[in-house]
Parts: structure tokens; C-alpha cells; sequence
């Protein structure tokens, strides 16, 4: 079966860590009003696409962070 992951393990990382930032800041109270509950949503973006490993921009695009994603293509 195919591999599905088009991120590198450095890039999850860092949009899990991403996402938690963004979603404390807007459940939190830090950042209130629009930009708040602009926060709430758009936090998940990150957080659920780390965790899963598969960025829908990067399949629409053709591109892929991930070396064993990249090495499978040219080969």
C-alpha cells in the first residue's frame, strides 16, 4: 500500500507544536474577540495535518517535504 505522508517528521513536529500554540491562545482568553475565535478555527488546520502527516496543499501542488516521499517519485 502506498504511503500517504508527504511531511517530513521535523515539519510535524513543528505544526503540532503550531497548532497547540494557536488553539491556547484563542480557548485560553490570551487573544479575544474575532481574532480569538479566528484562532479557535484555524488552529486545528495545523494540529489535525501534523497528526496525520498528509497536507491536502502539498497533494494539490505535487510537492511533498517528506525524502522517502520524494525518492519514491523519481524512481
Amino acid at each position: 500500500m502506498k504511503d500517504f505522508v508527504n511531511e517530513a517528521p521535523w515539519e510535524r513536529i513543528a505544526r503540532v507544536v503550531l497548532g497547540i500554540v494557536l488553539l491556547y491562545l484563542g480557548w485560553s482568553g490570551t487573544v479575544t474577540g474575532g481574532l480569538g475565535t479566528f484562532l479557535k478555527i484555524i488552529g486545528f488546520v495545523p494540529l489535525l495535518t501534523g497528526l496525520v502527516g498528509w497536507c491536502p496543499l502539498y497533494a494539490i501542488f505535487g510537492t511533498s517535504t517528506n525524502r522517502k516521499d520524494e525518492a519514491a517519485r523519481t524512481t
